[in-house]
């Protein structure tokens, strides 16, 4: 039997994400010990392998619920759909990668102005098969990796740098993040 830091620890997990799956009953531990610590046995660590298997799926703590608690041949349905969406996300990803692959060849070739605007921006980016979803998307990701990078491409759009500010909080609250100063 294992205590909860020593199962967290093995499974590169916190010991609140265990306090939450035993919150939510997706894994709760066999037994206490006389002092009250949470115990954990094999069958547990079996249960919060397969559990950790399906989040590196990407499947979401409502989906494992799911499956956990329905009969195997029930299941196809969850983890088709999860299939479909990882699909789409590749889809996107490619869309992404063929525009950025356009935009070095444009410019290693000098094809692009000197700046390229907002206007110009947009119309590459929607060009290339981006909603205002997926751009909001991307801006959010942006400000998440790189704030002042972030900050810096839209100045250099021409973008004034109240509409910057604007741009970044807006992607900040996207991304659940408070923007940095600019």
């Amino acid at each position: 039997m294992e205590r909860i830091s020593q199962l967290a620890r093995r499974f590169g997990l916190s010991r609140s994400t265990l306090l939450y799956y035993d919150r939510i009953g997706l894994l709760s531990p066999t037994g206490r010990s006389e002092a009250g610590y949470r115990l954990y046995a094999p069958a547990d660590s079996r249960r919060l392998a397969t559990i950790c298997s399906y989040r590196r799926a990407g499947l979401t703590i409502e989906d494992i619920q799911r499956i956990l608690t329905t009969r195997e041949n029930e299941n196809s349905p969850v983890l088709a759909r999860r299939l479909r969406e990882l699909g789409e996300e590749i889809r996107a990803l490619q869309v992404k990668q063929h525009l950025l692959a356009g935009m070095l060849r444009q410019v290693a070739g000098g094809d692009l102005p000197a700046t390229v605007d907002k206007e110009t921006w947009v119309a590459m980016l929607r060009a290339a098969g981006m909603d205002d979803a997926a751009m909001g998307r991307w801006h959010a990701e942006f400000e998440r990796r790189a704030p002042q990078a972030h900050h810096d491409f839209l100045r250099s759009l021409g973008i004034t740098e109240e509409e910057a500010l604007l741009i970044r909080q807006w992607s900040a609250r996207s991304a659940g993040e408070a923007p940095s100063g600019g």
